[in-house]
């Protein structure tokens, strides 16, 4: 039992450090910014100040000190395996970089591009360089742009365009074992990453397999015009990749150990650093990076100005390879020990669950629980505007509602993604909202209902929970099931 037997536990004390915290985002993530012209609160402030608030409220309630400790310590244990291929993550982002393996893949991606298939290239260009790079927004802000230009200049729809490579973006970043949202969702939700993304695959996976077909025939709808590309900035993009790197075959390892750790469900955080470390070698084996150089990327990430033999390096070069190392994920890391700090001291008293069963008390198969969990997650990330908050959130609510009718975690974690992070891209007063749009020159409003990957994603996560396909329940252990 986590409650002290002599502490009496009553529902308005679970509800309490759940209220200041939505107070606290209410106001300072969505007030402040939205309707003040104020700075918005730091998401990690917020969730400090809730973790006092709710540790506070524990000591004047008489739950001893040690054991208000004693639950944050348990929480962050559980979460250590996992903030631990994050710090695993920046270390292979970096090594691939220098490897010259990311950098091969943009720059045959980049080659393929033809703008008579502008459309459909539009979202499966950004799919490669999302999935090998772990960043949405990194893919937007560099081969997006790129395609944007393209269909601007031969007289494409902006608006297909714009949602087709947002689309791209975002199914790559969801596969992609690189992404920080996605090894967050699959911490909160307590699930293995790769079993985290096998269950994305049964959502995400037809819903692109749908919109590469419709963006396809889209070419063919409303076909490009007449217009000239201007291969000015895409030729110096390619020159200086050409210049920092050299490519070979072998330069595929790196990212094919990756997938054979994936398919054999090997470790994750062993196969990362085996991946890293097989790049590190062909660094300095194919490239003219130092020792130095390898080291320092490892450790702080890689820089363009590590490519000393070159007098000017492109900005969007700069922007796409001066990442990794153990420090890239910092912030996440960070956010992550003080998230389960504040959720270790709620657990103290299932305020959570206790919320969860008072308010989706409705949910009583699972295919409703599962739907309760997606739009809990839709309304988290809307109001939140950050997917970090919403997957611990959501996590540590349904946690407990998802054992109870014996529904694995994994579907949690994916049902935190479908309508979270999936979600985020096509409501424009998320910060992801405002950065797509500023980034490529297409309002929200106005690329939205092109988002065929969110879209049809919103319709094919609660149709699998009405069925009960891909939910996996075969996979729960023996015992008798609420299930009605």
């Amino acid at each position: 039992m986590k409650e002290q037997k002599n502490v009496e536990v009553k529902f308005y004390h679970a509800v309490l450090p759940v209220a200041f915290l939505s107070i606290m985002i209410g106001y300072g993530l969505i007030l402040r910014p939205q309707f003040l012209n104020q700075e918005a609160f730091p998401l990690e402030i917020v969730f400090l100040l809730a973790s006092v608030f709710s540790i506070s409220q524990l000591l004047i309630m008489g739950f001893a000190w040690d054991d208000i400790l004693k639950a944050i310590v348990k929480k962050l244990a559980k979460g250590l395996p996992a903030i631990l291929i994050l710090f695993a993550i920046g270390v292979i982002i970096g090594s691939w970089i220098i490897s010259g393996t990311i950098p091969m893949l943009i720059y045959y991606g980049i080659k393929m591009i033809n703008t008579d298939y502008i459309y459909v290239l539009s979202f499966l260009i950004p799919i490669i360089f999302s999935t090998l790079t772990g960043t949405s927004w990194g893919s937007v802000g560099t081969i997006g742009v790129v395609l944007i230009g393209m269909a601007g200049a031969v007289n494409a729809d902006l608006a297909i365009t714009a949602g087709a490579i947002v689309g791209g973006a975002y199914f790559g970043d969801k596969i992609s074992p690189l992404s920080d949202t996605t090894n967050l969702a699959a911490m909160a939700a307590e699930t293995d990453l790769y079993d985290h993304i096998r269950s994305m695959m049964y959502t995400t996976l037809p819903s692109a397999l749908i919109a590469a077909i419709i963006y396809f025939v889209m070419g063919f709808v409303k076909p490009v015009g007449d217009g000239q590309v201007d291969t000015v900035q895409i030729t110096a993009t390619l020159v200086a990749i050409e210049s920092m790197f050299n490519f070979n075959v072998f330069l595929f390892i790196p990212p094919l150990i990756v997938l054979y750790g994936s398919i054999t469900k090997k470790g994750t955080l062993p196969t990362l650093l085996a991946s890293s470390m097989v790049a590190a070698i062909l660094a300095l084996i194919f490239q003219q990076y130092t020792m130095d150089d390898v080291i320092n990327t490892l450790n702080k990430g890689f820089d363009t100005s590590m490519a000393t033999w070159m007098t000017t390096v492109p900005e969007n070069i700069v922007t796409l390879f001066t990442r990794g190392g153990l420090y890239e994920l910092s912030f996440a890391i960070m956010l992550s020990f003080v998230i389960f700090t504040y959720v270790g001291s709620i657990d103290m008293i299932d305020a959570m669950p206790r919320l969860v069963n008072r308010i989706f008390s409705f949910a009583k198969t699972r295919s409703s629980v599962i739907i309760s969990s997606l739009f809990a997650a839709g309304f988290t990330n809307a109001t939140t505007s950050n997917q970090s908050a919403t997957s611990f959130i959501i996590g540590d609510a349904f946690g407990k509602k998802y054992d109870q009718y014996k529904i694995p975690r994994k579907v949690l974690s994916r049902s935190i993604e479908d309508y979270g992070t999936m979600l985020e891209n096509i409501i424009p007063w998320t910060t992801t909202g405002v950065f797509l749009a500023a980034t490529l020159g297409v309002a929200v409003g106005d690329y939205w209902h092109w988002q065929l990957m969110t879209l049809i994603n919103l319709i094919i996560a609660p149709l699998l929970a009405i069925t009960g396909k891909g939910c996996f329940y075969n996979e729960v252990k023996e015992g008798k099931s609420d299930e009605k």
